[in-house]
């Protein structure tokens, strides 16, 4: 990677021969998946980019092996606002590359539809005003808004770059725990391709005919009686993954109201975990550990933090009922 500054992304590699036979901005999109297609395009149209040292053209259509170079202005992310930073008690690490974050469930990770201001991209623009000139505010990868735990944010566009390939690679491990609805024999391994559900927009389903490989490996940690508290890994992060694949294998995330199921209140509960249960809005899913090279230093890093209070009571409770009788 060349020196790069606020307002510049350069860039020099050569294609890898597994993306020969795409369009340069579809491998383009592929070595940086943090930038929209249609920058990447513009970029090309532009003559911002070139191939084997002659400015480049979109129909181009890639060898593999190619020495490319890309020299890109930046755009600020003038259409995000700043809003009053309340990231202190969130933040797990932080050093002059990036920021750790322990988000809470109910924060939304950047502006959409209907929330173009109480976020945690605004936030950060707040308390780190240099982070406009990083693509999304640094956010490398995203937690539902109702999933909480460990979030990885590049203060720079150095430190972005390089997370998004490991990312990529296959190289950030992440662990999540979960209460799932049901009681799991064993934990396993959910190889089942996601794409947006044909009819309701707002959600992913497993796609039998096409959609983007979804991979994610499951284990049980405790069973009670209806339920089950299991670590799960993702090899990729698609869209709300963990929750479809979990639905899909009928042990859907207690408290999704998107993939859930009806809340099953086990037998013998007593009226405090049938009304945790039933209070119950938000998915039970943490993101519980973090493990990666840091993106400049290479340094091992690793975090890991408390399951929510919410849901360690839940826990406590699940626990209790397990062993008032046994009637399973």
């Amino acid at each position: 990677m060349k020196n790069q500054n606020l307002n510049t992304f350069s860039e020099e590699l050569i294609v890898p021969d597994e993306l020969k036979g795409l369009r340069l901005d579809q491998a383009l999109a592929k070595l940086f998946p943090q930038y929209s297609r249609t920058k990447l395009q513009h970029w090309i149209k532009s003559g911002q980019v070139t191939v084997n040292h002659v400015v480049a053209h979109n129909r181009y259509k890639c060898e593999g092996g190619e020495h490319i170079t890309i020299e890109a202005e930046l755009e600020k992310v003038s259409s995000w606002e700043a809003n009053p930073s309340q990231l202190a008690p969130l933040i797990v690490y932080e050093d002059a590359d990036i920021i750790v974050i322990n988000k809470p469930a109910g924060l939304v990770v950047h502006p959409g539809a209907g929330n173009s201001t109480q976020t945690l991209a605004n936030q950060l623009l707040d308390y780190f005003p240099s982070i406009q000139a990083v693509p999304r505010a640094g956010i490398v990868h995203r937690l539902d808004k109702n999933t909480s735990g460990l979030l990885i944010v590049a203060k720079t566009l150095i430190a972005q770059t390089a997370l998004v390939k490991m990312l990529v690679a296959r190289e950030i491990h992440r662990e999540y725990w979960a209460i799932t609805t049901g009681v799991m024999i064993s934990g396993g391994t959910i190889n089942a391709s996601l794409d947006r559900h044909k009819v309701d927009r707002q959600k992913m389903s497993v796609s039998q005919t096409g959609g983007k490989e979804a991979i994610t490996h499951y284990r049980v940690i405790e069973r009670f009686r209806s339920h089950t508290l299991v670590k799960v890994i993702l090899e990729t992060g698609r869209t709300h993954q963990i929750r479809v694949h979990l639905a899909y294998k009928h042990y859907p995330i207690l408290g999704d109201s998107l993939y859930g199921a009806k809340k099953i209140i086990p037998s013998m509960a007593s009226d405090e975990l049938k009304e945790a249960i039933r209070a119950c809005q938000y998915q039970q899913l943490h993101a519980k550990r973090l493990a990666f090279l840091h993106p400049v230093t290479h340094e091992p890093l690793e975090f890991e933090i408390p399951l929510p209070t919410d849901m360690e009571k839940l826990l406590h409770l699940l626990r209790e009922n397990s062993k008032s009788g046994d009637d399973r």
